[in-house]
């Protein structure tokens, strides 16, 4: 097993990643096409003495503010969900899109759009069918109650996963070309251009409740990792303790992916760096993978607004940078994970 003293310090991890974090916001705040200098960012923050300039005001609080806070919470909600999946289920390559929750709501805001509806009803269409489709999920899996219940669960996820992206497929055939298509296919390589407060203040609220279950039931996460016989010995019931977690996964999930679109890998590699850092103790990790989460989405954002004259849409940029990451962590992870 591997020794907790070759660990960092929980408490000097944490501490760092929340500088690092404050340096990345600052950073975010004033790139852009518009540059703002960030001793005025703080000035105007934290004294409330506005900016000379009208537009530097509105570009501050009506595109870039949002669209940070927005940043920061789907990188938290999509870490956090990945280090309960991965964790519950035992298995390292698990990640938030195991049961479909992101393809069903692609799924979701694909008919949103098909169906020429507002902003907030294609998102509530996509946090809709993120649920759905892991209702489903459940459902099938009580249908065949095999023997191994966890792997079961995965199967029909990956299953149901794989339908609901066939029919995305079909609606990009009959959608509009030269409208619908492009706005099918951008959302769901997942970007936060379009961020307004207004989401922020409607999605927050389900990622904070998703996150509750795993904070209160954060120590029964590690009794799971070790096997429902060795659960059930210390009195606790496997199948409704992962049942409540892979709901509040679930809903952190389906709300990040909501606003933000398909936003892939950093459910998966965030836990995995978080775990090099403090170990498998979920008490710990769940912190660190939030903080990581957070400041990764925030440093990719920022990259993909300011790197090219477009902007370059998230899911391609985490893709880009996740492969390499995932590939080093396997190289440098100890086996006994």
């Amino acid at each position: 097993m591997i020794k907790s003293a070759q660990y960092k310090s929980p408490f000097f991890v944490i501490a760092a990643l929340l500088l690092i974090n404050i340096i990345i916001i600052l950073y975010s705040l004033g790139t852009g096409a518009f540059s703002l200098h960030y001793t005025d960012i703080l000035q105007r923050l934290f004294t409330g003495k506005p900016f000379s300039n009208q537009q530097a005001e509105i570009i501050l609080y009506q595109i870039r503010l949002p669209r940070l806070v927005a940043a920061l919470l789907v990188g938290a909600s999509l870490a956090a969900a990945g280090a309960v999946f991965q964790g519950i289920f035992r298995n390292p390559l698990v990640s938030p899109d195991i049961l479909g929750v992101s393809t069903g709501a692609g799924l979701g805001a694909a008919l949103g759009i098909l169906f020429s509806l507002p902003v907030i009803a294609i998102q509530a269409s996509a946090f809709i069918g993120g649920l759905v489709t892991v209702f489903l999920v459940y459902l099938v899996a009580n249908m065949v109650r095999g023997r191994e219940p966890t792997l079961v669960l995965v199967l029909a996820g990956v299953v149901l996963g794989s339908m609901a992206g066939a029919v995305i497929s079909l609606i990009k055939i009959v959608a509009d070309p030269y409208d619908q298509l492009p706005a099918i296919t951008f959302w769901l390589l997942g970007s936060l251009s379009s961020i307004t407060i207004e989401d922020v203040w409607t999605t927050a609220p389900m990622m904070l409740l998703g996150l509750i279950p795993m904070v209160l039931l954060r120590w029964r996460v590690n009794v799971l990792a070790l096997g429902d016989e060795e659960a059930k010995s210390l009195g606790i019931h496997p199948g409704k303790m992962r049942t409540i977690l892979i709901v509040a996964a679930t809903l952190m999930t389906a709300a990040a992916v909501a606003v933000s679109g398909v936003i892939g890998w950093i459910g998966l590699i965030i836990p995995h760096m978080a775990r090099l850092l403090v170990g498998p103790n979920f008490a710990l990790l769940l912190p660190v993978s939030i903080l990581m989460g957070a400041g990764y989405l925030s440093l990719v954002d920022m990259l993909a607004r300011s790197i090219a004259n477009n902007e370059v849409p998230l899911g391609i940029l985490t893709a880009f940078l996740g492969a390499p990451i995932f590939i080093w962590i396997l190289a440098k992870g100890k086996r006994d994970w």
